[in-house]
């Protein structure tokens, strides 16, 4: 399905609420050369109850005591925004994807024109919801955070349900930011072994590194924060990559993919080259005269290799030079005679 690694700048709720600073995300974004933007499409009343208290690390980012419900209020962004984001990412040359948080909310992308749907780790379990996504006959890109790969696999089922057959799997860690000894990327493995889907990772670390090891252990799929200044205000800012860092974790995931290459073991073309002068050959000892019988004292194996490879001195041993040869001179094919 990903002929590469598919890379998906999260926008989510780093706009703030401005249509202006989302489209100014998505140029960033485009121009750190990621394949996609996501969003998250809400309202805050389908989402969360008035009185719900907000995350831990929402309250560390966002630095007052209101609940989750206004905090998530001032975030929210209109169909008619939503329809112009769409419409930019199309300009930009970047896919528009979006997490919707309610039947409402999948209507709204299906209507405005959603590349593909990226199920919250929050709503593995919403099998309602991805039913309802699933017949959309959009891809679905579905995370994991928090999962059993039982809950994993009932998330399948529905998404089947609903006629759903494109379908990408994400391993999460859901803490912000997740520590790397929590990461278990080997459950990428799993996934992929039990369920035959393309597996990717969301990374809610600190930095790239986790992220590069996940593509180096075939994630193809990699989600992450982005966003224009990590003092922003807002709840997600800080666990955020600042433009420059975002293009240096492109670039980085794109030199490891080329890094990997195609499992073929052999030279590459420049090594080629370098094995003329970096191996050995079958070297005359001395100078040597047409039709001496070659003994173990008139050769030697030294550098460079641009004449007959040491593995065939059982070969050489015992054959008749053909015509004379100098002594320090790499012995060729054409140099004997059985």
């Amino acid at each position: 399905m990903y002929d590469r690694c598919y890379i998906i700048a999260e926008i989510g709720v780093n706009h703030n609420g401005s249509f202006d600073l989302a489209c100014r995300m998505i140029d960033a974004a485009a121009a750190c050369h990621a394949d996609a933007v996501k969003f998250q499409t809400f309202r805050a009343e389908d989402l969360v109850t008035t009185s719900a208290a907000k995350a831990a690390y929402q309250s560390a980012n966002t630095q007052n005591d209101d609940s989750q419900f206004s905090m998530l209020k001032a975030l929210e962004l209109s169909e008619d925004e939503f329809a112009r984001l769409y419409d930019y990412c199309q300009q930009k040359g970047i896919a528009f994807l979006s997490t919707p948080f309610s039947l409402d909310a999948v209507d709204l992308l299906a209507r405005i024109g959603v590349d593909a749907y990226k199920v919250s780790s929050g709503d593995l379990t919403h099998l309602g919801l991805l039913t309802h996504m699933a017949r959309q006959g959009k891809p679905i890109i579905l995370s994991s955070g928090m999962g059993t790969i039982g809950e994993v696999e009932e998330a399948i089922t529905a998404i089947h349900a609903g006629g759903g057959s494109d379908i990408s799997l994400l391993h999460c860690v859901s803490n912000y930011p997740a520590a790397p000894e929590d990461c278990n990327l080997a459950a990428m493995d799993t996934m992929a072994q039990a369920f035959g889907l393309p597996v990717g990772w969301s990374d809610h670390t600190l930095g790239a590194a986790i992220s590069w090891a996940a593509v180096a252990r075939g994630a193809r799929i990699i989600e992450k924060h982005i966003t224009l200044d990590q003092s922003l205000p807002g709840p997600d800012h800080k666990a955020s990559m600042e433009p420059d860092d975002f293009a240096e974790f492109v670039t980085g995931i794109r030199r490891i993919e080329a890094a990997i290459g195609t499992g073929r073991k052999g030279p590459t073309e420049a090594e080629k080259q370098t094995a003329l002068v970096g191996r050995r050959s079958i070297t005359s000892t001395r100078d040597l005269s047409k039709g001496t019988v070659l003994t173990e004292s008139d050769i030697k194996i030294v550098r460079p290799g641009t004449g007959l490879a040491p593995r065939h001195l059982p070969l050489v041993l015992g054959c008749t030079l053909s015509r004379d040869v100098p002594a320090d001179t790499p012995l060729v094919a054409e140099d004997i005679h059985d």
